[in-house]
């Protein structure tokens, strides 16, 4: 499990993702939404609580935090609430198959875009849920093009996926767009978000020659490919063994109705 310090300060931020989005439920979507200027500072939005204890802006020279990968829970988490309503809650893929199959394992897939304040806002809760999945459960983050100039980030995940940097970057990106905002979301050149995984490690100009390269390009392919199938419209989305495509109300429900379909799709396979 993800140290509890660094969750406790993740959650401190939320208020100010707050600033980019309402708690109901509204996505991102392909019309190229872009994130919401904030009408005041992260800082002046928290409490005084969350002042004295949010981080400062990044710098050019600041060690960029990493958030850790979770440490599979010794026990299935505990669907509360209601079950989910097929059509209401859910909806279920006719052929569906998960994004990245793997036996024994059972997906959950989330549609996002590092340029969503949406996902942005999710980001912290998403963190906090997986922490409480077994190792029968897979997260698999899938970038989409929703949000305002969405490809090129969309290109630098997978660019970091395949030099081995999504684990250390993932978080920390959301963190650059939409806290410290060290990236401009609309006019990040690839040398701008390369210089960013700079700091975690990444040669630039080999990152953004991977960027651009035809194995980020299949990817990005492969990625629409699986959101249009899913039928997913917006970011962020979830879309559990490639089944079910959760259509909650609001971002937490989204996730409890997700712990709900794991431990349905759990059962079908016999536990």
């Amino acid at each position: 499990m993800p140290p509890i310090r660094y969750v406790e300060k993740y959650m401190n931020l939320r208020p100010a993702l707050l600033l980019f989005a309402l708690l109901s439920l509204a996505a991102c979507n392909r019309q190229g939404e872009a994130p919401a200027a904030p009408s005041e500072t992260p800082a002046a939005a928290a409490s005084p609580t969350d002042a004295a204890t949010a981080p400062a802006a990044a710098t050019e020279t600041a060690a960029p935090e990493v958030a850790p990968e979770p440490t599979p829970a010794a026990t299935p988490d505990t669907p509360v609430g209601p079950a989910p309503v097929a059509g209401i809650d859910y909806v279920e893929i006719p052929g569906g198959q998960p994004f990245e199959p793997t036996a024994g394992r059972i997906e959950v897939a989330e549609v996002f875009s590092y340029t969503c304040p949406h996902c942005a806002q999710f980001e912290p809760l998403v963190l906090a849920w997986r922490a409480r999945q077994p190792a029968d459960v897979k997260f698999t983050p899938v970038a989409g093009f929703f949000g305002g100039n969405p490809e090129p980030f969309a290109k630098a995940f997978y660019a970091a996926e395949a030099l081995g940097l999504r684990a250390k970057t993932h978080e920390a990106m959301f963190r650059a767009i939409h806290i410290d905002r060290s990236l401009d979301a609309m006019k990040a050149t690839p040398e701008d978000i390369a210089a960013f995984y700079g700091k975690f490690g990444a040669e630039p100009k080999q990152f953004a020659s991977a960027m651009s390269s035809f194995a980020t390009d299949a990817k990005v392919k492969r990625a629409n490919q699986f959101i249009a199938k899913s039928g997913v419209e917006g970011s962020p989305g979830i879309v559990v063994d490639g089944k079910y495509r959760v259509t909650g109300k609001t971002l937490e429900d989204m996730l409890r109705i997700t712990t709900h379909l794991v431990a349905k799709e759990r059962a079908a396979r016999g536990g």
